[in-house]
């Protein structure tokens, strides 16, 4: 494991966040979807599952994006806004089936700040590591999805939506069409 468990769920969360603006529909259409994503990755604390929750969720999607286009510098400067911004608290916490890890901030907090947390949170562990490399955006060139590559020889090129599947038959069926 390159990351703690903690930071690994809230870079794949994050970059799921991300993608859902990219898909057609958007994969984020109404405040259900928003209660089904806190699902899928675990968030701690209260889900309000209504309109103003669902707007502050979605507008935390670019400002996550960001990260992903940005040099160093501009991810720890970003980071650092978001984790002031929020005012976290960095605490050591263990529930459910977690053992101890970091929270930095209440679980009775807005969703939209706690996702802003927990990326920055994450974000901290990337930049120490000098790992921004594993932040990517899929090699396919009709594809804007973003993601984080956590394999150990780095080679993850393709984002979870089929797009190195369709690549590599492309490429099959071009040089087949070469022969």
């Amino acid at each position: 494991m390159l990351f703690a468990h903690d930071t690994e769920a809230s870079l794949m969360a994050a970059a799921e966040l991300v993608n859902t603006a990219h898909e057609t529909p958007d994969a984020l259409a109404r405040p259900a979807d928003v209660v089904a994503f806190v699902e899928r990755w675990s968030y701690t604390g209260r889900v309000a599952g209504d309109q103003a929750e669902f707007d502050a969720v979605r507008a935390v999607r670019p400002r996550l994006k960001r990260l992903w286009h940005a040099d160093r510098d501009e991810v720890v400067v970003e980071t650092n806004a978001m984790l002031r911004e929020t005012g976290a608290l960095p605490q050591l916490v263990r529930h459910d089936t977690w053992d101890y890890h970091l929270h930095a901030i209440s679980a009775e907090a807005d969703l939209a700040v706690r996702i802003l947390v927990e990326t920055g949170m994450a974000m901290v562990d990337v930049v120490r590591m000098d790992e921004l490399g594993r932040l990517r955006i899929c090699a396919a060139d009709d594809c804007d999805d973003v993601l984080i590559d956590l394999s150990k020889n780095r080679s993850r090129r393709f984002c979870d939506s089929g797009c190195g599947n369709r690549t590599n038959v492309a490429a099959y069926r071009a040089r087949k069409a070469a022969r």
